[in-house]
C-alpha cells in the first residue's frame, strides 16, 4: 500500500509544483519539464506496481448496473479528454474538460471497485483532479474561453471516444478486469 500512496502523492506533487511554487519552478528552466515528466512516469509506476500489490479491505463490488454507469461515465471521461470540448459547439465555455473527464474516470472507477486500494488510487486522483481545478482558478482566475467550433467536431470526438473506450475495454478484458460485463 505504501507504493501507492507514494505514487499518488508523486501524482499530486508533480502537478501542483508549478502553481504552488511557481518561483521554485521558473527557476529550473526547461530542464524541470523534464524533471516534473520523470516524476510524473515514477508516480505511474508506483502507482501500477502499488496498486497490483496492495491489499485491503473489500466493501463492495460491480453489479450491472454499475457496470453501464461505468461504461458511460468512461464514455464521458474519454470524450472531455479529448479536444472535443475545446473545438466544437456544446463545451467550448468549460474551463477543465480534461480535469472534468479524469474527475468522471475516477468515480467511474469508484463505482465498480469498492477496495481500500481502489479508494486510495481513483480517490486520491479524484480529489487531486478537483483540487486542482480549484487551484487553477484561484492562481489564474482570468480566462477567455476558446471560440465556439461547429458541432461537426463534437461528433467526430464522441465517435473517437466510443472507439477508445472499446479499446481500453478490450486491454482492459486482456489483463484480466473485463469491463463490459
Amino acid at each position: 500500500m505504501l507504493l501507492l500512496i507514494l505514487g499518488v502523492a508523486l501524482w499530486w506533487a508533480a502537478h501542483l509544483f508549478k502553481r504552488l511554487a511557481p518561483e521554485a519552478r521558473a527557476k529550473m528552466g526547461d530542464k524541470g519539464k523534464g524533471v516534473v515528466a520523470l516524476v510524473l512516469l515514477a508516480s505511474v509506476l508506483l502507482m501500477i506496481f502499488g496498486y497490483r500489490m496492495a491489499d485491503g479491505a473489500f466493501f463492495y463490488g460491480r453489479t450491472p448496473a454499475t457496470v453501464g454507469i461505468n461504461n458511460l461515465l468512461m464514455l464521458a471521461a474519454l470524450y472531455f479528454t479529448s479536444p472535443g470540448p475545446k473545438k466544437g459547439a456544446l463545451f467550448y465555455k468549460m474551463r477543465h474538460p480534461m480535469l472534468t473527464g479524469f474527475l468522471l474516470w475516477a468515480i467511474a472507477h469508484l463505482m465498480v471497485n469498492g477496495d481500500t486500494p481502489s479508494f486510495v488510487l481513483f480517490g486520491g486522483l479524484g480529489i487531486w483532479a478537483l483540487v486542482e481545478m480549484s487551484t487553477i482558478n484561484r492562481t489564474e482566475p482570468e480566462w477567455t474561453p476558446p471560440a465556439k467550433g461547429p458541432i461537426k467536431k463534437d461528433l467526430i470526438f464522441l465517435a473517437a471516444s466510443l472507439v477508445l473506450l472499446f479499446v481500453i475495454g478490450a486491454i482492459h478484458t486482456w489483463l484480466g478486469y473485463p469491463t463490459f460485463g
